[in-house]
Order: C-alpha cells, then sequence, then structure tokens
C-alpha cells in the first residue's frame, strides 16, 4: 500500500534533500500524496533541540534499508542535517522528528506527537489488546494492514474510555508488544520481555535495559497471557517508546493492575530519565563548541 513521505507536519518548513522548503509550497503538497517507493522512517523524541539516542534510530534506519533494497545511507549526514533544522526550527524545540527516506530522498520534518503529561507517568495508561502477529517487526517500512487494524482499535473504548495504546497478543493469547512500543511485565521481582524475534527492538528499550542494570533488576524473556498477569496483584506492566519514554499500564481491556505503585518500576523510570538528562547535557554541550 502507498503512503506519502510527508504525514502530520508541523511547522512553517520542511528539509527535503538538504534545503528547507516552505510548508505551502508546490513542493511540499506533493509529499503529501501517496507514492510506491518503499519508504522508510525513523521518529525521534526531541527534547530541549536535541533528538534523543540519534545513533540508535540512524543504526536502525540503516538496518531497515538493508533488509529490503540495501541501498547507501550516509548516517552521518542525516544526522548532521537533522541538528541543522532543529537549530533553524527552534534550538529548544519539544516534540517529535521524522526522519523519512526513499533510494532518491531525504525528507526531515517536525510532526505531531502524543507526548503524555506528568499525570500519566505517575498514574498509568488505558489500554486495549489486540491479537495480531507481526511480521518482520524490525524492518521499520509501512504495513497498510497491520496499521489499519491498529488505528481500529484506538477509536475502540472501554470503561476508561479510548485506549492511549494497543497492547498486541500473538496467537496463543500472550501479550507481547505495544503497537507503538515495546511491552515490559514485572512478575517475581524480575523484568520479562518477548524474545527478540518478535517485537522491534526499540531505542528506548536499549536504555530501559541499562536502566535495569542500574537498578539491579533482572531481565528475562518470556510472555504471559492476560489471565497470568490479573491474577497475580503483584504483576505490573508497563511500555516504553520514543514518544512517551517509560508509562505504568494501569488498565488493560476491563482490567485494573498495579503497575503505578510498583517500585521496581519507579526505580527503573528514575534511571532511564537520569540517562536521558545525561545525553541532551552532552549533546547540547558537543553541538555549542
Amino acid at each position: 500500500m502507498a503512503y506519502p513521505m510527508l504525514e502530520s507536519p508541523l511547522g512553517q518548513f520542511y528539509q527535503y534533500d538538504g534545503e528547507n522548503i516552505a510548508k505551502d509550497s508546490s513542493l511540499a503538497a506533493s509529499l503529501l500524496t501517496p507514492i510506491d517507493d518503499p519508504t522508510y522512517y525513523e521518529t525521534l523524541r526531541v527534547k530541549r533541540g536535541v533528538p534523543l539516542f540519534m545513533e540508535d534510530h540512524l543504526a536502525r534506519l540503516c538496518k531497515s534499508v538493508k533488509g529490503i533494497e540495501d541501498f547507501p545511507v550516509d548516517a552521518d549526514r542525516i544526522q548532521s542535517l537533522s541538528f541543522k533544522f532543529l537549530n533553524e526550527l527552534d534550538p529548544e524545540y519539544d516534540g517529535s522528528l521524522r526522519v523519512v527516506l526513499t533510494k532518491d530522498h531525504l525528507l526531515i520534518h517536525a510532526c505531531e506527537a502524543n507526548i503524555p503529561g506528568k499525570e500519566l507517568f505517575e498514574q498509568g495508561i488505558n489500554t486495549l489488546s489486540l491479537k495480531w502477529e507481526r511480521v518482520a517487526p524490525n524492518i521499520k517500512v509501512f504495513r497498510g494492514d497491520y496499521k489499519a487494524a491498529v488505528a481500529s482499535k484506538f477509536k475502540d473504548h472501554n470503561a476508561h474510555g479510548n485506549p492511549y495504546e494497543v497492547l498486541l497478543t500473538d496467537n496463543e493469547g500472550r501479550l507481547y508488544e505495544g503497537s507503538k512500543s515495546n511491552l515490559f511485565v514485572i512478575k517475581n521481582n524480575a523484568v520479562y520481555s518477548a524474545p527478540d524475534d518478535k517485537i522491534l527492538l526499540g531505542i528506548t528499550r536499549n536504555r530501559v535495559m541499562k536502566a535495569l542494570d542500574d537498578s539491579s533488576v533482572e531481565l528475562k524473556t518470556g510472555m504471559f497471557t492476560l489471565d497470568e498477569i490479573i491474577n497475580d496483584k503483584d504483576s505490573a506492566l508497563f511500555v516504553s517508546s520514543t514518544p512517551f519514554d517509560i508509562l505504568p499500564v494501569k488498565y488493560i481491556d476491563e482490567y485494573q493492575l498495579n503497575s503505578p505503585d510498583n517500585e521496581i518500576l519507579k526505580n527503573i523510570q528514575r534511571s532511564y530519565q537520569k540517562f536521558a538528562d545525561e545525553y541532551i547535557d552532552s549533546a547540547k554541550k558537543n553541538n555549542n563548541q
């Protein structure tokens, strides 16, 4: 299924092949038209004008390209152009940035972002479950059937309203991933994640794993059904993602969990925030030299 390069854009200009183009230009309008070429993308969380963990995002972008077409990708150039774009947009920009690549073109633009407020970090989020086995999750390319199924589920609701995230279950009913996030289960004082081949190895997930080490918490491989989670009152769920860092899951379908009060999760959140702050401070220092 064809998709446009430009999606949910913000701002008065975008950067296309290294040059700024106006929002109201004919070229910008053409980028809203779906194209048949394979389109690769990364969405980065930007804080204080710094795209978080950009090197990891670009490494994954290169991997996505290699999995489909295997054309050369100049990661250093993309990083340099991204910082140039952000400096011109707003040196203290807080939001999301999309890097979109085809074999012949590079698009960089600010985009709409579902960035949670402080209350969701503390109180947790509402979620719904969706039975869906993802295909080749580590290749980030647009997949129309999956996108449509998730969009339909986000329009659904439970007693707590529409979901903030949709959690995927495999054909055996085991939770393994969020539609736009990695999923973790806390049970028996350990943290569990699905096997690597079933999930998108998210950038924030890598930092979560470091936060686990920092908190002296063991990471294990494992998946659980919803019944196995809700029947254990000490179980907790959390999701990690570029747009929203780490969020506790308070509701899934009609069930309520105690995730927001889990002390292991609180320690992981604190450790992750420390890593993010250190990365931003370092990037700011290096770009000002």
